[in-house]
């Protein structure tokens, strides 16, 4: 990639070639480079000093195995002046390093895909083949023609192979066929046949039981006007697969010399085929218009900005805003996607990843609308998800664009959605925590403060009206934990009832007042997003939220928590971490041991887990479900605070 410096180089495509900053620092001992060529072709994977050992010595080790070994690691170390894994997140033009990382298990060289040819030549030839299928010739030539290129000789031609390099040279070997009869294809209907005459006899003679190469071959003397020679490539390439394997032609040979000898018109060169383009005049703008302005998100905002902008040298930059229900994770993306358009030319996708009924979208169904937004004809959009994703991929390996999502609840959403180039962006508001090699950057959005809560509340209801009676709005900031989303909805309630003082509603919010009261915060939008979330849980975790929500207890350890819902503590401390992935709970430090953490919910949260409709079963799960003084013994041996905050809450909403 342009800008890209690469500080180490790592070639396996023939003898084995390791430069440092350009110098050759190739191991010389056979022992380093096996261990360094295992390494590498499981890049930034832990490697198990067993596979090692087997790969080195097969059945039959030295007794100082270990000390060896550990010799052959630190005088890789030295030789390549690998240490401590690299910053892989800096722009192109940061020089990228590489890393020798120990594990208990094993050992991982951490790789940049840049430094290794292999790794190269696979994405090259991944890219070629997306091209050819999508009908861009002359780009799936030069791609794969690039990728052969990198090709000096056998792949590990000069390195002591175990079962693992055996098998990893084998399968070099076929993606280096493949690659190269693909590339013959392009160059066929590109009207090449010329061309490639030479290097189809000398393929053809080479392996003769190798029907792919001898097919291309009678094809290119065929379109040459060379029939009588394409017809006696067939008799030779029958007699050899008779002779060396007691086989006779495939079908597919059949019926190639049946065409030569009736000279069947299908074997003309096929017209070019116009690959699918994304229009420049009318390039899509799918953003939503941004809404209300924002408050206090500044700095949220600025390293947003800042994530898409960090260029990186291999794939575009992922960035994820999470945050609990109703903190503005929406509007923050919004906003961020209209302030960084300016170098997005060619697209600005957007989708949102649940649908009308809450369920999870399915990206095949996205993907088939992105390709329609960028001109794709509706015939040439393919069925499978692999399919689309591939042609996706193709159309922004060289765009600008960047992809909105909103609301992603699981990893095999957002993976699909990802363009190929480095020049596009990615960003993404996630309902639950995304940890995935592709995401770069995490932004989380909590609660606003009370003074931008105070300020959030002024720009919708004024100066005047808060003025009035600041210590009552500074409650209703609280009573709304500071989230945007209620904050906006008590706002829009006072908007139209400006009769009403603030005091009014809070009253109504906390169930204070004569007539129908809401619980909680339900009238101010929380419930129906903390159901969602619910509803994408597992069983389990949905049981445990019922229970624990039930209490008038906001923070709980595991330990506590455990005696409540009656299971283990590792069971206890799972389910929490899942409602904090989920990003119903936090997790904070506690008392230190035995209770080093405590989860914790906001009211809010909790407020709208009560309103979900109790399960029969959850009775045998906690005591909550039971009589007033066993609930009672539960809480006061098992909540954060004891007796002086723990209190039954009641059981139906």
């Amino acid at each position: 990639m342009q800008g890209t410096v690469r500080v180490v180089e790592i070639n396996l495509l023939g003898p084995m070639e390791v430069l440092r900053h350009g110098v050759a620092l190739t191991p010389s001992a056979p022992k380093l480079r096996t261990v360094l060529s295992l390494l590498a072709v499981q890049a930034s994977i832990v490697v198990r000093t067993d596979k090692i050992i087997e790969e080195l010595w097969e059945d039959n080790p030295p007794a100082s195995v270990t000390t060896t070994l550990q010799t052959y690691i630190y005088q890789l170390r030295k030789l390549l002046r690998l240490g401590t894994p690299p910053n892989m997140a800096g722009a192109g033009d940061t020089p990228a390093d590489a890393a020798l990382r120990t594990s208990p298990y094993g050992y991982a060289l951490i790789l940049d895909p840049d430094m290794l040819d292999t790794m190269r030549f696979e994405r090259l030839s991944d890219q070629g083949r997306r091209e050819l299928e999508a009908g861009d010739m002359n780009a799936a030539a030069e791609t794969l023609s690039h990728a052969l290129r990198l090709w000096r000789g056998p792949a590990l031609v000069d390195v002591g192979h175990g079962p693992v390099l055996r098998a990893e040279g084998l399968r070099l070997e076929e993606m280096y066929k493949n690659a190269l009869e693909r590339r013959i294809e392009a160059d066929l209907h590109l009207g090449r046949h010329h061309e490639l005459l030479g290097e189809l006899t000398r393929l053809a003679a080479e392996q003769s039981t190798h029907e792919g190469f001898q097919a291309k071959l009678m094809l290119a003397l065929h379109r040459a006007g060379r029939r009588s020679e394409a017809l006696k490539i067939y008799q030779r390439t029958r007699s050899a697969l008779a002779t060396e394997l007691g086989l006779d032609p495939s079908s597919e040979l059949e019926q190639l010399h049946r065409a030569v000898l009736a000279a069947d018109e299908s074997l003309a060169l096929p017209r070019p085929r116009t690959p699918v383009r994304i229009s420049r005049t009318r390039p899509p703008r799918q953003l939503p218009p941004e809404g209300t302005a924002l408050v206090g998100r500044q700095p949220q905002v600025s390293a947003l900005l800042a994530a898409l902008s960090a260029r990186q040298h291999h794939a575009p930059p992922v960035v994820v805003i999470t945050g609990p229900p109703g903190s503005g994770k929406s509007a923050l993306c919004k906003k961020v996607g209209h302030r960084a358009n300016g170098p997005y030319t060619d697209a600005q996708l957007y989708a949102r990843l649940v649908d009308a009924h809450g369920r999870p979208a399915d990206p095949r169904d996205v993907l088939a609308a992105f390709l329609r937004a960028l001109d794709v004809p509706e015939d040439r959009i393919p069925a499978t998800l692999s399919e689309r994703t591939h042609l996706f991929r193709t159309w922004t390996a060289d765009r600008h664009v960047l992809v909105t999502l909103d609301d992603v609840v699981r990893t095999d959403q957002l993976l699909p959605l990802v363009p190929a180039s480095p020049d596009c962006g990615v960003l993404v508001t996630a309902r639950r925590q995304i940890s995935v090699p592709e995401v770069t950057a995490t932004v989380e959005v909590g609660p606003l403060n009370a003074e931008e809560g105070l300020r959030l509340l002024t720009n919708v209801l004024g100066d005047h009206r808060i003025a009035q009676d600041e210590a009552t709005a500074r409650e209703l900031v609280r009573l709304c934990d500071g989230l945007p989303a209620a904050l906006q909805a008590a706002a829009a309630r006072l908007q139209l009832r400006p009769h009403w003082p603030i005091s009014k509603l809070i009253k109504v919010l906390r169930g204070e007042t004569m007539g129908p009261r809401p619980t909680g915060n339900h009238d101010l939008v929380l419930y129906p997003s903390v159901e969602l979330s619910y509803r994408l849980m597992p069983p389990a975790v949905q049981s445990a939220f019922r229970v624990l929500t039930r209490l008038d207890v906001s923070a709980f350890t595991p330990r506590r928590a455990a005696r409540l819902l009656r299971i283990s503590e590792p069971q206890t401390e799972a389910l929490l971490d899942e409602l904090v992935e989920f990003q119903l709970m936090t997790a904070e430090p506690g008392d230190g041991e035995p209770d080093p953490l405590q989860y914790r919910f906001l009211p809010s949260v909790r407020a709208a887990g009560r309103r979900l409709p109790a399960d029969e079963r959850d009775a045998l799960l906690s005591p909550v479900y039971q009589t007033v003084p066993a609930t009672r013994a539960a809480l006061d041996d098992g909540c954060v605070g004891g007796p002086a905050v723990a209190k039954r809450a009641p059981v139906s909403s």
